[in-house]
């Protein structure tokens, strides 16, 4: 009974842990996007002839600050779905 409650608490704090992990990594990308957009507004203000080029590279940021996002969610849930610290506890 009691390797049951270790298994009840590893598995709500994995569920905090991946809630964390994906709620941060969102917040964390949707501050990198404001900061890029408005950046990109601000230089094409500046420098309306080099609107083209800076639009394509803001492109390809905006495609790698995409991948945090994603890498968390695949974190999470595979700390819900294959939880790796049960096997420590003897549980499977």
């Amino acid at each position: 009974m009691e390797n049951l409650a270790q298994i009840a608490q590893l598995m709500s704090a994995t569920v905090i842990a991946a809630g964390l992990v994906i709620g941060l990594g969102g917040l964390g990308t949707a501050i990198g996007f404001g900061l890029l957009g408005g950046k990109f507004l601000e230089s094409s203000a500046r420098q309306p002839e080099l609107t083209n080029m800076l639009q394509t590279k803001m492109f390809i940021v905006a495609g790698l600050l995409d991948a945090v996002p994603i890498i968390g969610v695949a974190i999470g849930l595979l700390l819900i779905y294959s939880n790796p610290f049960l096997a420590a506890l003897g549980a499977k």
